[in-house]
């Protein structure tokens, strides 16, 4: 049973450490690789490559050095071992390329918890948040980041594939000229999305490249399920809208995002969609990242239904959205 693999994992690899990331540039991309360890088992580096062409043409500028990059990318490689975590769910958690004070701490403690609260439920774990996993950090190499002063303006819109996206594109269309469509590993219900809303010369995307040995180790039988892939796109998108100078990261979550997925418990499938982790982002990004980017959902006062009716008048989208954003 899962649970016995749980108790098993944890005894027998009881430190995942968070080694270090690295960014390098080239002549097209921006290369962030991370390090990541589960002790005695594998070693991870996920990467993610950013294309600088769009980027240099909202901004003609890139300084991989900047401090307040740096800090994003730091951060980013938080939620990015979440994935990587869960095959083993280590009860320490080391961090040696960073500082986390103690309030930053419990607010990746959180994001885990609630973020695997539908992986825990799947493979019948019972555990507490605070022994889940405790975070420890190096306190030689703390951030210090100085207050984003970029002139800010325009929206990112990340685009997902399925309806949600199509209508915030459409009612952020009077704003067309300032939008810039926000994709992670491009899909033809995507692609397809932009180009239909002519924003085809206009998008950006990044590719989010998953480490194999991770992939090898899941087909192996180690501990899988659902991770909060939306924490991912609010630090991506953010380090995106920080590239390019934008001002909002507009997102099309709707208010069914904050109901729980099982009945009687506050297991959400979607809780970094929810109102809760974008409050807690958004205060996040206030205290700890410093981009004066603003992170909310456009469509959160909406029901399902109220979004159904609204996206019931583009027909141009009715024959290439995709409700679970896959284009077989």
């Amino acid at each position: 049973m899962a649970n016995q693999k749980f108790s098993l994992y944890r005894e027998k690899y009881k430190k995942f450490i968070y080694n270090s990331f690295d960014i390098e540039e080239n002549e097209s991309d921006i290369v962030i690789t991370y390090d990541f360890e589960i002790e005695g088992l594998s070693k991870f580096n996920p990467k993610l490559i950013i294309p600088k062409e769009k980027i240099l043409k909202l901004n003609n500028k890139i300084d991989i050095e900047n401090k307040t990059f740096r800090n994003l990318v730091f951060n980013l490689g938080m939620v990015e071992l979440i994935s990587y975590y869960k095959l083993t769910c280590s009860p320490k958690i080391e961090v040696k390329c960073g500082y986390l004070n103690s309030k930053q701490i419990k607010w990746f403690q959180k994001l885990i918890y609630h973020g695997l609260g539908e992986f825990m439920y799947v493979n019948d774990i019972e555990i507490d948040m605070e022994e889940l996993a405790t975070i420890s950090s190096n306190r030689d190499m703390k951030y210090i980041v100085p207050q984003n002063t970029n002139r800010l303006k325009g929206q990112l819109i990340p685009i997902g594939g399925g309806k949600d996206s199509c209508v915030t594109l459409e009612v952020l269309e009077s704003l067309r000229k300032t939008n810039t469509p926000f994709i992670i590993n491009v899909r033809k219900a995507t692609l397809d999305t932009v180009e239909k809303a002519s924003y085809l010369d206009d998008y950006i995307s990044v590719t989010r490249v998953l480490d194999e040995n991770m992939l090898k180790l899941n087909k192996e039988g180690f501990l899988n399920g659902h991770t909060p892939f939306s924490a991912m796109v609010a630090f991506t998108s953010v380090i995106t809208a920080y590239l390019t100078n934008k001002k909002y990261v507009v997102l099309s979550n709707e208010s069914s995002a904050n109901e729980p997925s099982v009945v009687g418990t506050d297991i959400n499938h979607q809780y970094s969609k929810s109102f809760e982790f974008e409050n807690d982002f958004r205060n996040y990004e206030k205290e700890f990242l410093k981009t004066n980017i603003e992170y909310f959902s456009l469509l959160r006062p909406l029901t399902e239904l109220q979004i159904a009716m609204l996206f019931s008048k583009h027909k141009k989208y009715h024959d290439i959205f995709r409700s679970c954003n896959v284009r077989k």
